[in-house]
């Protein structure tokens, strides 16, 4: 047998509704703050499947048993099945227990037995154990989920466990001895806690796999056995007799007819998952005053196990576990029984227990006021109520669920309302701020998109503008690439750049080294490196002069160049009035000294300057 965890939950199914953590009697089940979905501390875990029963997405799984079962069954080796006397109330689809015991069979077991022997030979121990008083009261330990519970989480009561194996070891017992210590034992039963349980025993008390009643079911679907396709097969030997009953939780008393008279009688029966929790606080606590023995089980009797279909009526089951009681007892050889019972009366039925504390340290009361006041319970005089939707008996127990890390503050329905108000809130105020922002967007977005219209405008008649230019102006990138040329620039640099501009409309992205000469490029090169503006500057191209003005327009990024041919008419006559003009600044104070040196003589010749300028602009206008 493996010793996997006996659950898992698949986040691939789990839908985080938290009904497992809720549902789970001793928190083995915790959620993190970083780790939404649940996650099942197996160490924790008791075994009784309430979280399984719980999940209605069918997120949470149990350890399979089918596969071990059927590589058992194919070994060749000697097989046998106990059955829990609990198949009366399962498969009630089945109309006569004999046509069960064929089924069994047909899947390949050697041996069909059932419990109900061992509940025999364990129920007329407790007998012996109870009516012995010897000053200590006994917690009868059939239930497995109700011994992990006490070994987890009451290991103080490990000695008020009674010292008896229970009726499914019992029973492997008796296998072992009648049918040889090689034969393979699989226990089928409606507790999913005796997988674990099972791991705990060797020797002759051994059970080498555990299947539930669900299991069974699949392996007879898988299988196709039907029992309208066999015949009638007894049970294998020994038969049991009022250990029948024992799927009813008190069937074990009646078995051996231990008092449960509330006058005279000392032992108390309970069930189902509530009961179980108070019984065992109250024995700790006030065994002194309750003074009486337990039967104690973790479900509504086995009749209700986990491992059973879900949608079981408590009441049918009932009836069907006692018309089959009443059934086996007419057809049951008392002789034969009580011959059993004497060849099994030295078997070794005692056991012992193992302490496994599982309990967390309590937080201190700074932090779990702290947690209280988290989830706004902090103001309350008395912590000891609450609704219980997070799983809880009431807020501190809670708050010191989530100072331990086995809870979430989310997991508290009043706290969380209270956040998805104040989140709805928060929403509707942002919706209300974004609706506004939106609003100015699509305002700011139709100015930007009016200002590039307008930009997109002014750059075509700004470009209109340039080409009607007579100076040629040309822009380049930091790779010398040109961006815009006008077609005066063009034109000045001859039949060469016209034929790049047939190919390339205005020269765009051409490159400026391929178009002019190197010392020409060279000073949009040196403007570029620089960041220096050269104005003016008189360049020699092909038989022509060029005047260059080359400007920076954005930080060695992008350069612009005007660019005018000396020998037009328009452009020759300004040059001469214009450098005529240079003349006269740059020399002024030469003037002045020669006419200080020479008199009205430096008059003269300032005054033939001036009459040779007015001449060429007569000549212009003319």
């Amino acid at each position: 047998m493996t010793d996997s965890p006996l659950f898992e939950i698949h986040r691939e199914t789990c839908i985080k509704c938290y009904s497992c953590v809720r549902i789970c009697p001793v928190k083995a089940i915790k959620v993190e703050v970083n780790n939404e979905f649940p996650l099942i501390i197996s160490s924790r875990c008791i075994g009784c499947g309430s979280c399984y029963k719980a999940c209605s997405p069918g997120a949470i799984s149990y350890r399979s048993s089918i596969q071990e079962t059927k590589d058992l069954i194919a070994s060749g080796e000697k097989v046998a099945a106990i059955c829990d006397p609990a198949i009366s109330g399962e498969f009630h689809d089945i109309t006569d227990y004999r046509k069960f015991v064929q089924m069994i069979r047909n899947l390949g077991f050697t041996f069909v037995t059932e419990v109900s022997f061992g509940v025999d030979l364990v129920a007329r121990e407790y007998k012996g154990l109870l009516e012995d008083f010897k000053g200590k009261y006994h917690i009868m330990a059939n239930c497995p989920a109700v011994v992990f519970f006490i070994e987890k989480y009451y290991p103080e009561l490990i000695s008020n466990l009674a010292p008896l194996v229970s009726p499914m070891l019992a029973t492997a017992k008796v296998i072992h001895q009648r049918y040889g210590q090689d034969v393979k034992v699989v226990a089928i039963g409606p507790c999913i806690a005796a997988k674990d349980e099972a791991l705990k025993f060797d020797g002759d008390g051994k059970i080498d796999s555990v299947l539930t009643f669900a299991e069974l079911r699949q392996l007879f679907t898988e299988f196709n056995i039907r029992e309208s396709h066999l015949e009638f097969s007894e049970f294998d030997s020994p038969l049991g007799n009022r250990g029948s009953l024992y799927p009813i939780s008190n069937g074990i008393l009646q078995a051996v007819d231990i008092s449960e008279n509330l006058l005279s009688g000392n032992i108390i029966t309970t069930e189902g998952r509530n009961n179980m929790l108070n019984a065992v606080k109250e024995i700790d606590t006030r065994i002194d005053l309750i003074r009486h023995h337990f039967n104690i089980f973790y479900d509504d009797g086995c009749l209700m196990g986990p491992g059973t279909s879900h949608g079981g009526e408590k009441f049918l089951r009932h009836t069907l576990v006692t018309d089959y009681a009443n059934k086996r007892l007419n057809s049951l050889d008392k002789d034969a029984w009580e011959k059993d019972l004497l060849e099994f009366s030295a078997i070794d039925l005692s056991r012992s227990y193992t302490a496994d504390d599982q309990r967390l340290p309590q937080p201190s009361e700074e932090k779990i006021a702290d947690v209280l006041g988290m989830i706004k319970r902090g103001d309350q005089a008395d912590n000891k109520i609450g609704c219980e939707s997070c799983g809880y008996d009431n807020c501190r127990d809670f708050a010191v669920a989530i100072a331990q890390g086995l809870a979430t503050t989310d997991m508290c329905q009043i706290f969380s309302g209270r956040n998805r108000q104040e989140y709805i809130k928060t929403l509707r105020n942002t919706n209300e701020t974004l609706a506004r922002t939106q609003e100015a967007l699509r305002l700011s977005e139709e100015t930007a998109k009016r200002e590039k219209e307008s930009q997109a405008e002014t750059s075509v008649l700004i470009s209109s503008m340039l080409q009607q230019l007579v100076s040629g102006v040309v822009i380049v990138d930091e790779n010398l690439r040109i961006l815009h040329a006008n077609k005066a620039f063009i034109r000045i640099l001859g039949e060469e750049a016209a034929m790049v501009d047939e190919v390339i409309p205005g020269l765009e992205g051409a490159d400026l080294k391929s178009l002019l000469p190197v010392h020409f490029y060279k000073i949009f090169s040196f403007v570029l490196s620089s960041d220096e503006s050269v104005e003016r500057k008189d360049v020699q191209y092909q038989e022509g002069m060029l005047n260059v003005s080359v400007f920076p327009l954005r930080s060695k990024k992008f350069v612009g160049g005007i660019i005018r041919d000396m020998y037009m008419p328009e452009v020759y006559k300004e040059q001469i009035i214009t450098r005529m003009n240079e003349v006269i600044d740059q020399n002024f104070d030469m003037v002045q000294k020669i006419a200080f040196l020479l008199g009205e003589g430096a008059a003269k010749t300032e005054q033939m300057l001036n009459a040779i300028i007015e001449s060429h602009k007569s000549q212009n206008k003319k």
